[in-house]
């Protein structure tokens, strides 16, 4: 099963003391299928950090591994003795430890941008484990209705793409991130969703094709290496939804 191992990492240079475990996949070795996971892995990845990786079964993992975080399942960071469990205060912990001047900040500059599409994934789950027919119809809407509402934040241009002394009106944006042509925190966060969304079309739902700003989006992240080097396979996203995508009761 594919929570039977963790990725493990060490990040290398003056942070050898800082470790990262991550959700492997069902052989033990390959990336897991885990959001959250890959957010962090992504995060190390744009800063630019040296880290190796240690695949260990949850079945014969040492007993100091073990004990880093009792009932904890990945991913999960100690440093300095310290285990860090929640992703948010990870990532607050990584975004302010792995500062400049070596290594890049990843906030995005729009505070919209880091609440963009947030219930995203809320909708998908609540629509993927529906056994209810009636409820179908209803739990589809809402899931598109939260990616319009995404596709709407992203082809609305952000102030930097608007020049108050040009004649051209910018009407659409073209950036091709959360926060603008780069990537970000927040797209740590979203990306990982959104791909588990179009990996596999779970009751036929496809993101509507009229949403040219989430389309825009994604083939911009396939387009980059921390994204796709980082994703879970689409047979670990199956694996992963095999009891909770449920039939519909007839």
């Amino acid at each position: 099963a594919a929570e039977l191992a963790l990725l493990f990492f060490r990040v290398l240079d003056f942070f050898y003391f800082l470790f990262c475990v991550f959700q492997a996949g069902s052989d033990g070795e390959s990336i897991g299928n885990c959001p959250f996971s890959q957010r962090l892995f992504m995060i190390l990845w744009l800063k630019g950090v040296v880290f190796n990786v240690t695949t260990v079964d949850l079945k014969r993992k040492p007993a100091d591994l073990h004990n880093l975080a009792p009932g904890t399942h990945p991913p999960f960071l100690t440093f300095n003795g310290e285990v860090k469990t929640d992703v948010n205060k990870i990532e607050e912990f990584l975004e302010e430890v792995l500062a400049p001047p070596k290594y890049p900040k990843l906030a995005a500059k729009n505070r919209e941008s880091n609440t963009a599409g947030n219930d995203i994934f809320a909708k998908f789950s609540a629509y993927i484990k529906n056994t209810k027919p009636e409820a179908n119809e209803g739990l589809e809407n809402t899931l598109t209705k939260a990616l319009k509402k995404l596709d709407t934040y992203l082809n609305t241009p952000q102030p930097d793409e608007v020049d108050s002394d040009s004649v051209e009106n910018v009407t659409v944006s073209k950036r091709r991130f959360l926060d603008g042509d780069e990537l970000t925190l927040a797209d740590c966060n979203l990306l990982p969703k959104l791909h588990i969304i179009v990996a596999k079309k779970y009751r036929n739902y496809e993101i509507p094709t009229e949403l040219t700003g989430i389309w825009r989006y994604l083939k911009s992240a396939y387009a980059r290496d921390e994204f796709t080097n980082t994703c879970a396979a689409d047979k670990e996203i199956e694996l992963a939804y095999l009891d909770v995508a449920k039939r519909l009761v007839k």
